[in-house]
């Protein structure tokens, strides 16, 4: 059950990365602001990995990542959503420390996906407003050669006049519930939320290691 979890989260993630990739419009509309966002957001990453140079340092691809999506990804929502009942739980240092390590988690792994993949693309499709006029819902549909066609939807929420990212459903799938189930079964095997964040922690930068070290 574990590896199949981290399985979806890892696809979901790799799916959300695609799908910041260039857009191509399903439909005549003009795109809405939350659509817009993702178009945006797929543009400057698109052009700065054209300079095979800067996409061959995988530390300094991290971090432009990071800068590019931290201002449209409402990681103050995704991190409680995420730990669930052990966030309330959770001092505030340790809600600190996971929201941290696991945004570096989710933008090491976009930024190895942007890196090491392409040949995707996108047909973005009519914008789903609910009944709350602070969120909404942009659909996507992500188109491989010789794969089955992909439905990516992007649950949005506008805070503070700006539309930012706080889940992704995959094929009707939650990332963030996903990962919830994740973190559960990792905090009762480690014993402690604070033990999960150092082996986060540990993960993440060994991840930054040059190869061989």
């Amino acid at each position: 059950m574990k590896n199949q979890i981290k399985h979806y989260a890892l696809s979901g993630l790799f799916t959300l990365l695609i799908g910041l990739m260039p857009i191509t419009k399903g439909f005549s509309e003009e795109l809405q602001p939350p659509q817009q966002v993702i178009q945006s957001v797929s543009d400057q990453i698109k052009q700065k990995l054209k300079d095979k140079a800067f996409a061959s340092n995988f530390a300094q691809v991290t971090q432009f990542v990071n800068g590019v999506i931290d201002p449209h990804t409402d990681f103050d929502k995704i991190a409680p959503l995420v730990l669930g009942k052990h966030w309330k739980a959770a001092t505030t240092a340790e809600q600190e420390r996971f929201k941290h390590e696991f945004q570096t988690l989710l933008v090491r792994t976009y930024s190895r996906a942007f890196v090491e993949y392409n040949d995707w693309s996108i047909n973005l499709l009519p914008l789903e407003i609910s009944n709350e006029p602070t969120k909404a819902i942009v659909k996507t549909k992500v188109v491989q050669p010789g794969q089955q066609p992909v439905d990516v939807n992007y649950r949005m929420l506008l805070s503070r006049g700006e539309w930012k990212v706080y889940d992704i459903m995959i094929d009707g799938v939650s990332l963030v519930t996903n990962y919830r189930a994740s973190f559960n079964e990792d905090i009762q095997t480690k014993g402690s939320l604070s033990a999960v964040i150092d082996s986060l922690a540990k993960r993440n930068a060994d991840a930054l290691l040059p190869k061989g070290s």
